[in-house]
């Protein structure tokens, strides 16, 4: 759930956030899937959000949220001085952070970067296999498959294919509720 930190501050930080806000998106009805401090000077907290159905994230969910989210980020501020709060959903070509989110979307391309080098390199494009607490797995552009630790990923997200947005278009007619039987 967290974004690869530069510092220790961030990481606590995000971690406070983390404890304060994820109770309330579950009662919501909504998961966490990221929490990330952007920016150097102007900070902006980002919160990104899946609903617990599957379905796709609107405007008024996240102008609910964020109402819920600031005015308890008023009482138990984890941030000194300004920062802007940015509450969004994780999107059709989303990152991949979650064990969850490998094994929902195992099957479709994705890219990775990495913190060490794993097998001498650090940038990885596949097909994501899915993942289990330790490792995310992916088939390769040359049929190998590799294992790539969890805990030593930088970055890994989607990449929007037609075939994702086939495998996501469900979530636009739950939201719309024109799913057909």
């Amino acid at each position: 759930m967290l974004e690869s930190v530069e510092n220790i501050s961030d990481l606590r930080i995000e971690q406070r956030v983390i404890a304060l806000v994820e109770p309330i998106l579950i009662d919501m009805g909504y998961e966490l899937v990221r929490v990330a401090l952007l920016g150097k000077q102007a900070l902006t907290l980002q919160i990104m959000v899946d609903r617990a159905d599957g379905s796709l994230i609107n405007v008024e969910d996240c102008e609910q949220i964020s109402h819920a989210v600031s005015a308890v980020m008023d009482v138990h501020d984890p941030m000194e001085g300004a920062w802007t709060l940015e509450v969004s959903s994780a999107g059709i070509d989303r990152p991949l952070v979650r064990v969850k989110d490998w094994n929902r979307f195992a099957g479709h391309l994705a890219k990775v970067e990495m913190m060490i080098p794993i097998e001498g390199r650090r940038r990885f494009s596949g097909i994501a296999l899915g993942a289990d607490e330790q490792n995310a797995r992916m088939r390769l552009d040359t049929g190998s498959e590799v294992e790539l630790p969890l805990s030593e990923i930088r970055k890994a997200k989607l990449v929007l294919t037609d075939s994702l947005i086939d495998a996501c278009s469900h979530m636009v007619n739950v939201l719309s509720g024109s799913e057909t039987e």
